[in-house]
C-alpha cells in the first residue's frame, strides 16, 4: 500500500476499504474478532511489540473501529453484504506503534480473516494525517472544543461505568494517554484542577446506551455530541490552554474512554453522527436487552437467588442464549467467551430447561 510514513511520526489514523467475500451475519460485539485479528497481525511481525500490548493492560497505543458502510437487516440482525464496500478504522498514538503500522503496510495481507466473512482488502488510506505530538502542541490556540461520540462511549469510576463525558473525565482520558506516550507529560492534577475550574459545556446532544461488550459484560455509555468552551478567565493560563486545545487534536487518534481496542469511543472533531453507527448501536442494544431479560427469567427459576456468583453463573446461561438464539454456534460462542465447549453446552441446556419449567 502507498503510504509513506516519516521517521518521526507518532500518531496516525488509517482507514481500510474491504469487502466481504459472502454475505454474514455481523454479531452485536464482533468488533473482538477484528480486535484479535490485529493483534495476530501483530504477533505475525514483531513478537516483541505483540508480547507489550498484551502484558501491559493500560499501554494500548491504538485503537480499532467497527466497520462502517451499508448493512442489511435480518430478524433484527445487522448482516453484511457480499460484494458491498466497508470502512475499517485502526489508529495508533505511539511511535513505535507506528513505526509497526509502516513495515506492515508494505506486506499486508489481501484479507482480513474473520470467522465470519473473509474481508478482501481494497486500498488503504489516511484517515486522520500522520502527526507528531510536538506539532499538536503547536496547534492554534482554540477557546471551544467539539466533539462527536460516534460509538459507545464510558468511563470507569469507582467500579462502575460513567456514561457523561464531563470535562474532568473527558481530558483526564486523554492526558493519561499524552503523559504515557508523548514525552512531553505535564502535571495531571494541576491541569485537570484547572479543567474543573475553567471548562464549560456549551451545548450536547447526547443518548446513554447500553451495549454488549467483553466476555459476558455490558458497557453503558453515551453517544452523540458535545461543545466544550472555556470561561473568560480561563484564557489567562495559556500554558493550560494550548494543552487543553492539543489533548482535542489528539482525541481522534486515541479515542475516548476504555475499550477503544474493541471499537468503543470512537471520537470525531465536529458536530456529526455516523447513521452506520447508530445501526449498529440498534443491533447491539437488541442483544443487551435480550441479555437482561432472560438474565432476570433464569435468576428467578433459581434454586439458590442470592449471591454474586448466580447472578454471574445466570448472566452467562443467558448470554449464551441469546447469542445464539440470534444464530451464532455454540462453538463460536465458546471461542469467543474463552470457554470450553462443552461448558457452554451445558448452559445452555440447563437454561432452556430452566426456561421451560418457569
Amino acid at each position: 500500500m502507498n503510504i509513506q510514513l516519516k521517521p518521526n511520526t507518532e500518531l496516525v489514523g488509517l482507514e481500510f476499504t474491504v469487502v466481504p467475500q459472502k454475505s454474514a451475519t455481523l454479531f452485536p460485539d464482533y468488533t473482538k474478532t477484528l480486535h484479535a485479528w490485529f493483534l495476530d497481525q501483530v504477533r505475525s511481525h514483531d513478537p516483541q511489540l505483540s508480547t507489550s500490548l498484551h502484558d501491559d493492560e493500560s499501554k494500548k497505543p491504538f485503537t480499532i473501529s467497527g466497520l462502517t458502510g451499508k448493512m442489511g437487516h435480518t430478524e433484527g440482525q445487522l448482516q453484511l453484504l457480499a460484494d458491498q464496500t466497508y470502512q475499517w478504522r485502526v489508529t495508533a498514538f505511539s511511535s513505535t506503534v507506528v513505526q509497526w503500522l509502516g513495515q506492515w503496510l508494505d506486506q499486508l495481507p489481501p484479507t482480513i480473516e474473520l470467522r465470519f466473512a473473509p474481508l478482501e482488502i481494497q486500498s488503504v488510506g489516511l484517515a486522520i494525517p500522520p502527526t507528531t505530538y510536538a506539532q499538536l502542541y503547536q496547534t492554534e490556540l482554540a477557546k471551544t472544543l467539539t466533539l462527536s461520540f460516534v460509538t459507545p462511549t464510558s468511563f470507569r469510576r469507582k467500579g462502575h461505568h460513567l456514561p457523561l463525558p464531563w470535562p474532568v473525565n473527558i481530558f483526564q482520558s486523554y492526558l493519561r494517554r499524552w503523559n504515557e506516550f508523548s514525552g512531553m507529560p505535564f502535571d495531571d492534577e494541576t491541569f485537570l484542577a484547572w479543567v474543573d475550574e475553567s471548562v464549560l459545556i456549551h451545548r450536547h446532544q447526547l443518548e446513554s446506551v447500553k451495549v454488549a461488550a467483553g466476555k459476558q459484560g455490558k458497557v453503558t455509555g453515551f453517544l452523540g455530541a458535545i461543545e466544550y468552551g472555556l470561561t473568560r478567565e480561563a484564557t489567562n493560563q495559556r500554558h493550560f490552554q494550548r494543552l487543553f486545545t492539543a489533548l482535542g487534536q489528539l482525541a481522534p487518534y486515541c479515542g475516548t474512554g476504555h475499550k477503544t481496542t474493541f471499537g468503543l469511543g470512537q471520537t470525531r472533531l465536529g458536530w456529526l453522527l455516523e447513521p452506520s453507527a447508530l445501526e449498529t448501536l440498534l443491533a447491539q442494544t437488541r442483544l443487551t436487552q435480550q441479555i437482561e431479560a432472560l438474565t432476570e427469567i433464569l435468576m428467578q427459576g433459581q434454586k439458590r437467588t442470592g449471591g454474586e456468583r448466580a447472578s454471574k453463573v445466570c448472566q452467562t446461561q443467558a448470554t449464551i442464549l441469546a447469542r445464539q438464539e440470534a444464530g451464532e454456534s455454540l462453538g463460536d460462542i465458546a471461542t469467543d467467551l474463552d470457554m470450553p465447549y462443552e461448558t457452554v453446552k451445558t448452559y445452555a441446556k440447563r437454561a432452556r430447561r430452566i426456561l421451560k419449567s418457569i
